[in-house]
């Protein structure tokens, strides 16, 4: 538990460093939302950060943690889109180079958005030894330093910076909700609510159909995720060894929805927000509203972790 202490100082060193590289993502209500989730709610909008997802908290707080000799050969990551997002423009702000490995599967709006940032890509087929194969090619020859996307203590305490603004700004909170893949997020936010006050309770939100990390808090330990088929392309990954002891330790539970909620709930709150979210975010959404008893009458803080979407490609347009 000390360590967990030791490690929850570390996200308000880490809001304090990104203090003038990230934006302070606005918080938003919905009357609409209060009401047929019968609680409060507290969107806290990273769908409006830097990349368009909370990722680019992780990434900065990484490389500007991180010496000069750690990365003076610059950096690397296999990623799938908002970390390889995050990582290149990061990069860009730090002034080193950025090759990231990306599947070739990987949504297009993704894909630019990295090239567009400067960094070199390299494209490799859509499976794990295929991504680090090719990343291992790349770090014999250039000396790139890994900058991993979730497991990586560097990164979990700079997601964790939204849940730290989020409680500054309504510390009156009961809980909140945070979608899990990978667990950067789901720990950032544990470790930010552990640090505010001990009866904030933290829930993550995942798909069923990808439901390894509910899997693994159920039978203590890691579950590898293992084909999982969700729109939610941000919440495949399965959880990292660091992620999964705080989500352990601070972690109230992970609760899972099925894929035509998660559409359903994106859509609405497309419609009722005015706000562009994608399915990962929606999944934390959906939990809110799949299981009241957990926070009807409750004061309810919800991350927004994305919002980059492909508009060719809209879940509910689907045949």
């Amino acid at each position: 538990m000390n360590d967990l202490f030791l490690l929850s100082r570390e996200v308000t060193v880490a809001a304090k460093r990104l203090e003038r590289l990230v934006h302070r993502t606005p918080v938003v209500t919905s009357s609409y939302f209060d009401h047929i989730s019968k609680s409060h709610c507290y969107f806290k909008c990273e769908n409006l950060q830097k990349v368009g997802a909370f990722k680019f908290r992780g990434a900065c707080n990484a490389l500007f943690a991180a010496s000069d000799k750690e990365i003076e050969n610059g950096v690397i990551a296999h990623s799938s889109g908002n970390h390889a997002q995050a990582l290149a423009l990061a990069a860009q702000l730090r002034g080193i180079r950025a090759h990231i490995v990306m599947p070739e599967n990987s949504p297009k709006v993704k894909y630019a958005a990295v090239r567009d940032y400067g960094a070199s890509v390299t494209q490799c087929a859509a499976n794990l030894a295929a991504r680090e194969s090719t990343q291992a090619e790349i770090i014999a020859e250039t000396g790139a330093t890994v900058i991993h996307p979730y497991d990586n203590n560097r990164i979990i305490c700079g997601q964790g910076t939204a849940a730290f603004e989020l409680l500054a700004d309504h510390p009156e909170l009961d809980c909140i909700i945070a979608p899990v893949g990978g667990g950067g997020l789901l720990a950032g936010t544990a470790l930010a609510a552990f640090s505010h006050s001990k009866k904030v309770k933290v829930f993550g939100a995942e798909p069923i159909n990808a439901d390894d990390a509910a899997r693994s808090l159920s039978a203590g330990k890691i579950i590898p995720s293992d084909n999982p088929n969700t729109i939610a392309d941000g919440l495949l990954t399965s959880l990292g060894q660091r992620n999964f002891a705080i989500i352990q330790e601070l972690v109230e539970g992970i609760l899972t929805v099925s894929e035509q909620a998660i559409i359903d709930t994106m859509k609405v709150f497309w419609e009722r927000t005015k706000l562009i979210i994608e399915p990962s975010a929606a999944t934390a959404v959906a939990v809110l509203l799949n299981y009241p008893d957990h926070f009807k009458n409750k004061k309810v803080g919800i991350i927004i972790s994305g919002g980059n979407v492909d508009l060719e490609k809209l879940p509910w347009q689907q045949n």
